[in-house]
């Protein structure tokens, strides 16, 4: 009779787990329309409702750190009904911000991730500054001297060249900007020796003869960039930086609607249309399990904490 009764009584939460998803499901964006982490959700979202049957709508809503998508989606309902773009934004945040309205560590079940973004180094290409190894050899004749350009201070284009001269050992003045424009702008004037950029933006920049791009970020070189060496065959080890998105939703959503979830992403972002576009954009592709976006999440919160840290970038 106990075996009969407790049936009856998860019968209906496992119809309900079968059945999802029965509406469409809202994605929260912490940036504008436009840039690439908003362009990655889209251009995947079309494979995601065809797998899941309904409509993902994409909502965009911007703030510093992303706190305002983040409150929302931290504070939903568990039901797999609304979804955060998650990024290495989040993972940082703790270590910006004074105090944050939600907890980034354990408010969120992450699902799966969907492109990574590599950053270029970028030069005038009049600049005799042609590898790493000129830049670390002029940083190092002149302490304190070379200009570094990135926007704004907090993003990861910012930690990733203070990381870069914590790794490198040399000591130059990281200068933040408001935007891609002005620091493009800043290589070509010479106001900054060099710049950190995610690829995306400047690949335009590359191609035309604009910027000479003298290393890639990531461990391994970029299919559209095969001559451009990473950071670390120039010579610094450990250095592997990129910026990344995932899908998260609310603590408490029941598993097997994260493992719907991630099932269908991952079928989206292996979709060889979708793999050909995000090479185009400068993306690199790839899906995970929720346990390995939880791990990788860890790993980039600490990480970037220690940069922080070292770089002793105030709180906000």
């Amino acid at each position: 009779m106990r075996k009969l009764l407790a049936a009856l009584l998860f019968a209906p939460a496992l119809a309900s787990a079968q059945k999802y998803p029965t509406k469409p499901i809202e994605v929260v964006v912490p940036f504008g329309p436009g840039g690439v982490a908003d362009i990655t959700v889209r251009v995947v979202a079309p494979k995601i409702s065809e797998d899941l049957g309904q409509q993902l709508v994409i909502e965009n809503k911007p703030s510093a750190g992303g706190v305002v998508a983040g409150q929302e989606v931290a504070r939903a309902r568990p039901d797999g009904y609304k979804l955060l773009l998650i990024s290495n934004g989040n993972a940082v945040s703790r270590a910006l911000f004074k105090s944050l309205p939600y907890d980034p560590d354990r408010d969120f079940a992450m699902i799966s991730t969907i492109g990574y973004f590599p950053l270029v180094i970028l030069t005038d290409p009049k600049s005799t500054l042609k590898t790493v190894q000129d830049v670390i050899n002029q940083a190092k004749a002149q302490p304190g001297k070379l200009n570094v350009g990135t926007i704004g201070i907090g993003s990861t284009q910012n930690l990733a060249a203070e990381f870069f001269k914590s790794s490198a050992g040399i000591n130059f003045q990281v200068v933040p900007y408001k935007a891609t424009g002005e620091v493009v702008t800043a290589a070509k004037n010479g106001d900054a020796s060099i710049v950190f950029e995610i690829l995306a933006p400047a690949t335009s920049h590359i191609k035309s003869g604009n910027l000479r791009a003298i290393a890639i970020t990531t461990g391994k070189r970029f299919s559209t960039l095969p001559d451009v060496p990473t950071v670390i065959e120039s010579g610094v080890q450990g250095y592997d930086v990129a910026s990344w998105n995932g899908l998260a939703a609310p603590a408490k959503t029941p598993r097997e609607t994260i493992a719907r979830l991630q099932q269908a992403v991952a079928k989206a972002v292996a979709a060889p249309d979708v793999q050909k576009r995000f090479a185009e954009l400068g993306v690199e592709g790839r899906s995970s399990t929720p346990e390995e976006l939880r791990d990788f999440y860890a790993a980039e919160a600490k990480r970037w904490t220690r940069v922080v840290e070292t770089a002793k970038i105030p709180k906000q």
